[in-house]
């Protein structure tokens, strides 16, 4: 009896971090953002970019963009018509890009995460329609522009790249579900090198929803604070690149990171508010640890979801306390949101930029806000700026409907 020759078996690729590119309130760029997180800066200010006047709370991250954008293929009448939130996604892209190193490709994949895509060209096309029905001017571009694909097509234009493109959707966990989408891409070697990260800009309509909520704090955005009283919105947009290991050192480029593992959970507990013990964040963190085979003692550093919402922080602290067990008094968290905000669906891909900088320059970014912390936590709240030894670092994002992902990161040397 024959028997079909067996196949060969090809071992998953290690998935490293050629480039990196980072736009947040605090500034445009690696050196800008890294001496902010270091530094615990808040970045926020009286929102100028619509009228907040009948809302409850007027301050956010806004970022604020440089007059020009950098030289890329686009001409003066295409960059004049890009969105802010593409023009933050760009300016990331372009980062990251050049850093890696990339060429011109016909081939290459682009995960995008968001929540608005393009909401704020959604709101100037209703006002002009309502103010002047019968002026038609620029409101076909509008239409085009507000589609979340349209964004991700003119940053390959610009740059001269082609592929598919995925946009993800969900929520507040939609940066970081696009890195782990691209980290299996890469991982199963079904592609080489893939783009990736989120994208969010401030608009009005999800600013007034947020307010409405009465999600948004009066005063300032407190993680894991007793007292704390809601989150504070920013924007924003991340980009990583990346590569199996093979492939960047055949092309001899520079390896920042490593992205270990990755992993996923729905919480079916309630639209927007998760279940008291965190038990899908919990299933995320325990699947992306098995993914990267490490332990809570390898994990130096937490970056938390921590949206200093009342529900939110204690959820998660109830998960970090469960998946660290005995190790729990040696974690050591702190949530970059009380910098810049909650960037929605940006907030992943920002966060894992953060720890990529805290693995590189081996520091951890503190959270100055903190008075009194939570009862319920049972970590280690980094408050001060102070440099660290991290081997592994590991982010959390959870989104409104259940949507729950986490990153692990390991440090390339």
């Amino acid at each position: 009896m024959l028997f079909p020759p067996a196949k060969h078996f090809t071992p998953p690729a290690r998935v490293v971090i050629t480039g990196a590119g980072i736009v947040t309130a605090l500034g445009t760029g690696w050196k800008t953002n890294a001496l902010g997180f270091r530094n615990g800066t808040r970045a926020f200010q009286k929102v100028t970019l619509f009228d907040t006047a009948r809302q409850r709370v007027q301050m956010a991250g806004e970022v604020q963009l440089p007059s020009e954008l950098p030289q890329t293929r686009l001409n003066s009448r295409e960059k004049s018509r890009l969105d802010r939130a593409t023009r933050m996604l760009l300016l990331a892209t372009h980062e990251a890009w050049h850093e890696a190193g990339l060429l011109p490709s016909e081939n290459l994949p682009f995960v995008l995460g968001t929540t608005s895509g393009g909401m704020s060209e959604g709101e100037t096309y209703y006002r002009q329609a309502i103010a002047t029905p019968r002026q038609h001017r620029r409101q076909p571009t509008r239409v085009m522009q507000y589609q979340a694909q349209l964004q991700g097509q003119m940053v390959g234009r610009a740059l001269g790249f082609h592929g598919p493109i995925t946009i993800l959707a969900n929520a507040c966990a939609s940066g970081s579900n696009a890195i782990g989408h691209a980290f299996s891409l890469v991982r199963f070697r079904q592609a080489e090198c893939v783009l990736a990260g989120g994208y969010d800009g401030l608009s009005q309509l999800v600013f007034a929803g947020f307010d409405s909520l009465q999600a948004l704090s009066p005063t300032e955005c407190r993680p894991f604070d007793a007292q704390r009283n809601g989150l504070a919105l920013g924007e924003g947009a991340a980009v990583l690149a990346l590569e199996t290991l093979e492939h960047a050192q055949q092309r001899g480029a520079v390896i920042l990171g490593e992205v270990a593992g990755y992993g996923a959970a729905t919480d079916c507990h309630h639209l927007t508010q998760p279940h008291p013990a965190g038990d899908a964040a919990l299933a995320s963190m325990q699947k992306a640890c098995a993914s990267a085979q490490v332990g809570p003692e390898q994990i130096g550093y937490i970056n938390a979801h921590g949206t200093g919402t009342p529900l939110n922080d204690s959820a998660e602290a109830s998960a970090i306390n469960r998946w660290a067990g005995t190790q729990a008094g040696n974690m050591r968290v702190s949530s970059t949101k009380a910098s810049i905000g909650h960037l929605l669906g940006a907030a992943g891909a920002v966060e894992a930029v953060i720890c990529l900088m805290a693995l590189r320059e081996q520091w951890l970014p503190p959270m100055k806000t903190l008075e009194t912390p939570d009862p319920a936590v049972q970590f280690g709240l980094v408050t001060e700026s102070r440099d660290a030894r991290v081997e592994h670092a590991l982010s959390n994002s959870f989104g409104f409907g259940g949507s729950n992902a986490t990153l692990v990161f390991r440090r390339w040397v």
